[in-house]
């Protein structure tokens, strides 16, 4: 029969001593346990090693990460300032072109004759009743004087008696010598009178207003006399002196 030999259990002690009071006690740990206590702290080496790694590494990268936000904003400056620069440039190009816009519609606008300048006397209407008092053909009978005080002019079928000026119908009557009597007030003082010895139609009414040259009687028969008046503050004057100096 074969000899069974049992294996003995590793153990080693472990004795400490008090440097105090000197005294000493001993520890007993078997091979196993020794070892596992050695690997273990061979592991926990490990891993604080590992964690130290990868916090210097995450360190790493966290700088990395800052530089690389640190660049991105400067270049987001960069641009922004490139953006206004620009705007700066479209809006100076917009106004050069609007500019260039308005010079060529200019150039190819026709060139305007300027008008002739008139006198502020030709601008203005003048209160002078100074038209002839009418449009058709006729020829003047008798001239003024101070026992007439007015000139007398034949008129015809479908011709006109006219307004002198502008004004104002005063009077629309008639009485034993004339058939038709208008009476028109201007500016400046100025009364006109057409006096018509035959009858004939006619084409306003006392209070109208009245233009230079529209029509207050219509000729219906041949060899119509008008006897023209005019008044200057009341007082009668030569009607030729006006129509002379205006016309």
């Amino acid at each position: 029969m074969k000899d069974q030999r049992h294996k003995r259990k590793e153990i080693y002690s472990v004795l400490m001593v008090s440097n105090t009071n000197g005294k000493s006690r001993q520890f007993q740990v078997s091979a196993f346990t020794l070892r596992f206590c050695a690997a273990f702290v061979i592991f926990l080496c490990l891993v604080i090693g590992w964690l130290i790694y990868q916090a210097s590494v995450a360190d790493g990268a966290q700088q990395v990460l800052r530089q690389e936000a640190a660049s991105l904003k400067e270049q987001l400056q960069q641009l922004e300032t490139e953006k206004e620069a620009l705007t700066k440039d479209k809006l100076t190009l917009a106004a050069e072109n609007e500019a260039l816009q308005r010079q060529v519609e200019a150039a190819e606008a026709p060139e305007e004759v300027p008008e002739e300048e008139t006198s502020e006397e030709e601008e203005e209407e003048s209160p002078v009743p100074d038209l002839y008092p009418s449009d058709g053909v006729g020829m003047q009978k008798t001239s003024y004087s101070d026992e007439q005080p007015y000139i007398s002019i034949s008129a015809y079928t479908d011709a006109h008696i006219v307004a002198a000026g502008n004004g104002t119908v005063t009077a629309v009557s008639s009485d034993d010598t004339y058939a038709h009597i208008i009476e028109v007030e201007h500016e400046g003082g100025y009364t006109t009178r057409y006096l018509l010895h035959q009858d004939a139609e006619v084409n306003t009414e006392e209070g109208a207003q009245v233009q230079a040259g529209d029509s207050l009687m219509t000729i219906t028969s041949d060899d119509c006399q008008l006897d023209y008046q005019v008044l200057l503050n009341g007082e009668p004057i030569d009607p030729l002196t006006i129509i002379d100096a205006k016309g």
